[in-house]
């Protein structure tokens, strides 16, 4: 039996989701970029949230803000603008708080979420990775290549990251009914070790149904890094289509907060030392995983 560690690194919830309960504006594709031209207060305040709930590291809202995406759904002019607000308002929100917090560069799926065949060719994953890098670099501790679908993508946002010189963190997204495969089909211990051999430190399991997560961590038990996971809370991904809106899911009504901390315990129990929670994982959520693990006795650290 692995021994239990005796410190967990406490990851934010969903960005997106938590910013579309709070927002007054119509949902969009550009999704959680487009609260930061419209009510950028609202970014801080869920950054502040989640570290008031107990969060020790918190993502860059800038899941959305890629080259292929502000193409095809915004104005590619506002790349630099963009990334330029959410650093802004991610370190006001540690500033603020006062407390040892850790911000994550993020580098997301270039085109859509959940669809590998979306990828584009390595050259240019490697391109556009790169230019995030350089956008984020300078106000980051780390960088998380989230959501992962396919082994390439994730191998190119990890050579862009590492030549960072940050710490470089990979989350992939597994097959709801097969936590041991990503979305692609492919095997996910196969790729969690050929990101681990390119430079990831850490390796996670994120956006998919706490379920198949539970299933990853025996896959991601076998590597030599330290591993995590953090779910979300849809009750299918299959209706988000590349260029739709997020209004096309719906929501689970059986992961509360008590409920998805279970999960989380769960996972601690088999070896993670890093969870949080994803799309529709809320502050409350982080408030009750954090009170869950303090009170079996873990230590939140920031990594």
């Amino acid at each position: 039996m692995r021994r239990e560690p005796a410190e967990i690194v406490l990851l934010d919830g969903g960005m997106g989701q938590e910013l579309r309960r709070r927002s007054q504006q119509p949902v969009s594709p550009m999704w959680s970029a487009q609260v930061m031209l419209d009510e950028p207060e609202l970014v801080t305040a869920a950054h502040r949230d989640f570290i008031e709930a107990g969060a020790r590291v918190i993502t860059l809202n800038t899941y959305s803000v890629t080259p292929p995406r502000l193409a095809r759904d915004g104005d590619p002019g506002m790349f630099q603008p963009l990334h330029d607000a959410a650093l802004r308002a991610a370190q006001r929100a540690r500033d603020e708080s006062g407390r040892d917090v850790r911000i994550a560069g993020c580098l997301p799926p270039l085109v859509a979420s959940y669809h590998a065949d979306s990828v584009p060719d390595d050259a240019t994953c490697l391109r556009d990775y790169r230019r995030m890098v350089m956008a984020q670099a300078e106000g980051v501790d780390l960088f998380l290549c989230e959501t992962m679908s396919l082994s390439r993508e994730a191998l190119a946002a990890t050579f862009a990251a590492v030549e960072s010189e940050r710490p470089v963190w990979v989350a992939f997204t597994v097959d709801d009914g097969d936590g041991s495969r990503l979305r692609s089909g492919e095997s996910l211990a196969v790729a969690a070790r050929e990101v681990a051999v390119a430079g990831a430190q850490r390796v996670l399991v994120n956006c998919s149904v706490p379920e198949a997560i539970t299933t990853a961590m025996r896959e991601l038990a076998t590597l030599e890094v330290p591993f995590g996971g953090y779910a979300n809370g849809f009750s299918s991904v299959a209706p988000l289509q590349p260029g739709g809106t997020v209004d096309a899911l719906t929501s689970r009504t059986d992961l509360g907060p008590d409920a998805y901390a279970d999960h989380a315990l769960h996972w601690v129990e088999q070896g993670a030392t890093l969870v949080g929670g994803c799309c529709e994982v809320g502050p409350a959520h982080i408030a009750a995983l954090a009170k869950r693990l303090t009170a079996a006795g873990y230590r939140l650290v920031s990594g």
